[in-house]
């Protein structure tokens, strides 16, 4: 093997590896978008978990991938650990399909049929129609399309160049040498393990060992142990993307190096225990890219009725392995974690901020709640706790803030870029709304030092306004989680309703001054509650145009609003109209004592 066709191995290599990474790539972010989705919320069962973890492998064409997602589910909480096992399993068998869609660069032309599939005709066709999508159109998908056909075409002329550069080995003493060392099982093992790992790919490792087995020197006596030791190695991504995780994150990544361990271990002892009574003949048998595919996938099956029943051996082995850590000292702050791997999977990275909002969206609503409360049941602890969690929204707008704006440097579709939008005008009105709840608790404080209390017909009053107050959050906090446009569309009619009510409560209570009911000091407390309930209602009404405008994909609030107003009005008037009886004043005395 002279130095030509070590270069050209080489760059056959790097072709090949280019070539799956932009395949790999292109198929995450056409696919990835929802199959990360439905990875997550779908795989509560052991046997869903399986086929998601295998149908989503297959796709995508990494294991390694699938697997650091499911680290990152559980770093973050999305996932419990034991819902990670079968999922990762299924990756392990997921990612034997790789080596047939790399057969197809093998399929020899003949015949004019088999002519137009031969690998160079395939592949030209495939570059050609790729770099025409990637080039000269601007739809996103299309694009990321013809980003498959190229990585696809260069994958292809890598395995070519990798199989014309070896083509020759078969003759040279030196590789039928390392051959003969590699029909021991335990050093095939060690190689391929090793092999896999430096190359950080399962799939690479197999395309590159069928790449060898053209020159028809090897056999399955040397094929499957290093398939074996290339099932091993495949761990070493999924350990890096382990670093700084949690326990169970760490947990979750040491699940693929177990397991794979576990299987080929039991595997290879089974194998060559009945091969040492059996004389198995098709050990000697010649291997070639078809027959490397298919003991690949044999090998992989057969670890699934070994490693699904031993899922709680597998988890106690890892616990073993990763202590649980002593008991942290109680957070002074949310429980709030966002996974920085999921950045570059957008589609989770919205859903976790998604699942972070709402739990800021309902610390917001319990401080409004308790702020109100502290109105007529006052307490130092009530107050302290109003306190604490305006700070703990607080804490949820900054790290969101910042997280959700690393996002918008990722490419992500017009849906998603939406989402974020909405997510980063949503924190600031929940943050306002528990900076308002913590004003009213001040107002609360206040009255309790100064010994300041409402006549009977303010009190009556506030609490109309109060009870549509929580409504109006309680609906938009709804329509955010729900993302359902028509809750959205219930809020502004009870926002115009809250707006009158606060009008003509302070009407009532300017006329309850001038004679002498109230004082100008009980009026400046009253008034500044009032303020912030309107506030309050005011930040929810943005809320739910938040919601409504991503439905219709418009960003411009004061024009959307009046546009929602007047595209039909009799049912706005009708909702305005209910509202308004439910929250009326009209039975409450104002100068009742």
């Amino acid at each position: 093997m002279g130095i030509s066709e070590v270069i050209s191995l080489l760059g056959g290599v790097a072709l090949f590896l280019f070539g799956m990474t932009l395949m790999g790539d292109g198929l995450k972010r056409v696919a990835g978008n929802k199959l990360e989705l439905i990875l997550y919320r779908l795989s509560g069962t052991p046997l869903k978990g399986l086929l998601l973890g295998t149908g989503v492998t297959a796709v995508i064409q990494s294991s390694s991938a699938t697997s650091v997602m499911v680290v990152g589910f559980v770093n973050s909480g999305m996932m419990k650990l034991k819902n990670s096992v079968s999922v990762i399993i299924g990756s392990i068998i997921g990612t034997s399909i790789t080596g047939w869609v790399i057969c197809l660069s093998y399929i020899e032309g003949g015949g004019s049929f088999k002519t137009l599939l031969s690998t160079a005709t395939l592949t030209g066709v495939i570059a050609v129609i790729g770099i025409i999508l990637r080039l000269f159109t601007k739809n996103q998908f299309k694009r990321h399309i013809g980003d498959i056909l190229m990585g696809f075409s260069v994958l292809m002329f890598g395995m070519s160049a990798m199989s014309g550069a070896v083509a020759g080995l078969g003759e040279a003493p030196w590789f039928l040498s390392l051959l003969t060392g590699l029909s021991n099982p335990l050093m095939g093992i060690l190689v391929g393990a090793a092999f896999s790992a430096v190359l950080q790919s399962a799939s690479a490792a197999v395309g590159i060992i069928q790449a060898l087995s053209v020159t028809g020197a090897m056999g399955v006596s040397q094929t499957l142990p290093l398939l074996m030791g290339v099932a091993i190695g495949a761990a070493v991504p999924i350990l890096l993307a382990s670093v700084g995780a949690s326990s169970n994150g760490k947990r979750a990544a040491l699940i693929y190096p177990v397991a794979s361990i576990i299987g080929t271990a039991l595997i290879g002892t089974i194998f060559y225990a009945l091969n040492a009574f059996l004389h198995f003949s098709f050990l000697s048998s010649t291997v070639n890219p078809f027959s490397v595919a298919t003991v690949n996938t044999i090998m992989r099956l057969a670890m699934l009725p070994i490693l699904m029943p031993m899922s709680g051996a597998i988890m106690k082995i890892i616990s073993l392995i990763v202590k649980e850590p002593a008991a942290p000292e109680e957070s002074s702050g949310p429980a709030l974690r966002l996974e920085e791997r999921f950045l570059t999977h957008p589609a989770l990275a919205i859903e976790q901020c998604r699942v972070n909002i709402s739990a800021m969206a309902q610390a917001s609503k319990k401080s409004v709640s308790k702020a109100i409360r502290l109105l007529w049941e006052y307490s130092e602890d009530g107050f302290n706790k109003v306190k604490k969690m305006e700070k703990d929204v607080d804490v949820y707008e900054d790290r969101l803030g910042a997280y959700l704006t690393q996002l918008t440097g990722r490419e992500m579709t017009d849906r998603q870029n939406a989402a974020v939008a909405e997510f980063l005008h949503s924190l600031t009105d929940y943050e306002r709304i528990s900076d308002h709840a913590r004003n009213i608790a001040e107002s609360a404080k206040e009255m309790n030092d100064k010994g300041i209390h409402f006549s009977g017909a303010a009190k009556n009053e506030l609490n109309v306004l109060t009870s549509a107050v929580n409504e109006i959050l309680h609906l938009s906090i709804r329509a955010f989680e729900t993302y359902d446009a028509d809750t959205a569309r219930s809020v502004e009619p009870l926002e115009d309703v809250i707006d009158d009510l606060c009008d003509e409560i302070k009407s009532r209570h300017i006329e309850r001054i001038r004679t002498g009911v109230c004082s100008f000091g009980h009026g400046y407390v009253y008034n500044d509650i009032l303020t912030n309930l309107e506030r309050i209602a005011d930040h929810s009404s943005n809320l739910a145009i938040a919601v409504m405008e991503r439905k219709d994909r418009s960003f411009d609030s004061h024009g959307y609003l009046k546009r929602l107003k007047a595209a039909d009005r009799e049912a706005f008037n009708a909702a305005y109209d209910a509202y308004a009886e439910r929250y009326s004043l009209d039975g409450i005395s104002e100068f009742q004592q």
